[in-house]
Formats: C-alpha cells, structure tokens, sequence
C-alpha cells in the first residue's frame, strides 16, 4: 500500500512518527512536511495568518505541490496530519484520482487560536476523519463529516523511552519534584503558579511561558526528544495538563509520559478514565488546583506509592497497543472496512 501524509518530521512530530510506523509495517510512505506551506518572509507569514485567516503564506503553492506529487507516484491514500494545509480543490482532485482521503485531526480546528474557513470547508471531503477528543464529533458531523472515529494520541517507541542520566549530566538540570512539559496557555499557566506559590522544585518545559511574569524564570524552553526522556524519567511526578482551549479529553503526554516510565499525575478526564482506569489503579488524579497540590505532595512523600504507578501505567499503556504503528493499523483497517 502506498500513502502519502502530509505532515511535519522534526522532533515529536506526529507526522514523523506515522512515517517511521509506515515504514516499519512494510507500506510505501512519502510525506510532505506541512511546514513548507508557511515558509515565507515573516511580514508576510504574520499578515496572512492574522489578516487572511489563518491561511498559511504558501497554500496555494503547497496545494499544487501536493497535486503534483499525488498525480507522480498515485498513493492509494492521502494522510493529513493535524491543520494540514491542503485545500477543498486538492481534495476533489484527489477524489477523481480515486484516491482515499484520511485526516488525523491532532487539535482542535475551532480552536480560536488556528481556526480557518479554509480547514474546515476542506474537512467534508475527506473520507474518514481521526479525532483523539471525543468532544468535537458531534461538530464536525455538523458540517457534513462522514466516517468519524475517535482515535486517541499515542506514543513513538523510538522517541519515547526509559532513560538513564549518565554521570556527565547535571542531575540538577533534569531532577525535579514535578515536571511538566507542554505549551503555555491561561488555562494551564494557573495551575503552574499554584505549583510554584506551593514552593514545590518545578522543572517546565515548553513553548511561550515566558509571557507570564511569575512563570518565567522556570521556564527552561523546549526540550529536544532526549532532554524529555530525562527529565520525565528522572522526575519524582510528571504532571498531565489537558488544554481546555482544544476541548481535549487527553494529549500527547497522555502515553509519552507512560512510555517513559514515570509517576503521572493526571487531569481527571472521561477519556483518561477510560484510558488508565479508575483513582489509584494506574494514576493519580485531580479536579482542581488544590486536589493537585495535595496529591503532588503525598507522592512526592511516598516512593514505593510512586514506583507502584510508574509500573503499573507502564505496563498499561506500553503493553496496550497505544504505539502510533498500532494507532496507522486501527486507521487503515477501519478506513478499509
């Protein structure tokens, strides 16, 4: 079978990650990385992204590009990851091509952040739509989304794995009582200044933290996949902070924290219920700041209660078909049913 994703490689990616699991099932993968869509001088990516919404700088340029390819090496199936920068048109050509059309939708498109006519006149004419949140079903069957399936994030076992801190490292750089790792937003940025007005040693990564005045300076940016590896290994408790703005149920970290091996203390979800089961089996959860504060302080007191975790959603999650190799197989078949 061969595929075409339109996505984006660098880092934790998860358009590199499909491509690797692609490869490692024997398909015939191309992808083209979404990122080429943007690249233009930055007056003119910031106009067209806040004046013309949210249009990607390059799309017209990209669109053919993807014709082009799709029309050169025929895949059986278009993969779009996440906001993918590909038009109404590019799809319609595409169906004359009698080319399958899948889009794993990593956000939330009425996002106000990233929401686009453009996007969503395009999602109608795929024909399965991926969703890792529950929350936007009924909303994209209101615009005309047919073979809709929930699909939660996953985890790349080549980027996601126990790591040891080597000697040479500075342990001070990666142990931390609790660690989270993600991009700032309001939302988020209260439950970091309760963490930090509590006194507890924070390590945080992630982008645009630096807008918050008492965050700031414990910001230490983003983190390469060997940096996480570390310092979510070497963490007493990784925090796991959905993003309300996405309407998320879980995230990303939701299995990458897992996969690592480390004590996760969880936002309480219905979709991280369903994921890890109920209070204390595989982690530990929490409703509010203050429920975060209290737990954040019994584990970090309690080794062998934290170990317990670490093992069990390991286990959970490592052993659970969660890998996006599992994840490219749950698409194909239900896209070939």
């Amino acid at each position: 079978m061969k595929i075409l994703i339109i996505g984006n490689r660098a880092a934790t990616n998860i358009g590199g990650s499909l491509e690797r699991a692609g490869i490692e099932l024997g398909l015939d993968i191309h992808l083209l990385e979404s990122h080429l869509a943007m690249e233009a001088s930055w007056p003119i990516a910031k106009f067209s992204w806040y004046f013309r919404g949210h249009r990607p700088a390059k799309l017209k340029e990209f669109n053919m590009r993807v014709i082009e390819m799709a029309s050169s090496i025929r895949p059986d199936w278009l993969l779009s990851v996440g906001m993918a920068p590909v038009e109404n048109q590019t799809l319609i050509e595409f169906k004359k091509l009698k080319i399958k059309r899948a889009v794993y939708l990593t956000d939330d498109p009425w996002n106000p952040s990233h929401r686009a006519a453009w996007f969503l006149n395009a999602l109608p004419l795929y024909s399965h739509v991926f969703t890792p949140r529950e929350s936007i079903v009924n909303d994209l069957k209101s615009i005309g989304c047919g073979n809709i399936h929930y699909l939660p994030f996953g985890y790349d076992p080549a980027l996601f794995y126990p790591e040891k801190l080597p000697l040479s490292e500075n342990r001070k750089n990666y142990e931390f009582d609790i660690l989270f790792v993600g991009s700032a937003d309001r939302d988020r940025a209260r439950y970091i200044e309760a963490l930090i007005e509590a006194g507890f040693n924070l390590g945080l990564y992630g982008s645009f933290w630096q807008r918050f005045g008492k965050i700031k300076r414990f910001s230490r940016g983003q983190a390469d996949p060997k940096a996480l590896r570390l310092a979510i290994s070497n963490s007493k408790v990784v925090l796991c902070l959905v993003r309300r703005s996405n309407r998320d149920g879980n995230s990303m970290r939701t299995f990458e924290i897992p996969a690592i091996g480390s004590c996760m203390l969880t936002e309480d979800t219905d979709e991280h219920r369903k994921i890890f089961g109920n209070e204390g089996e595989a982690v530990a959860y929490f409703k509010n700041i203050n429920e975060m504060i209290q737990k954040a302080r019994f584990l970090i007191a309690n080794e062998t209660e934290r170990n317990r975790l670490a093992e069990k959603c390991y286990s959970l999650i490592v052993n659970g078909g969660n890998t996006y190799k599992d994840r490219l197989l749950t698409m194909l078949k239900l896209a070939e049913a």
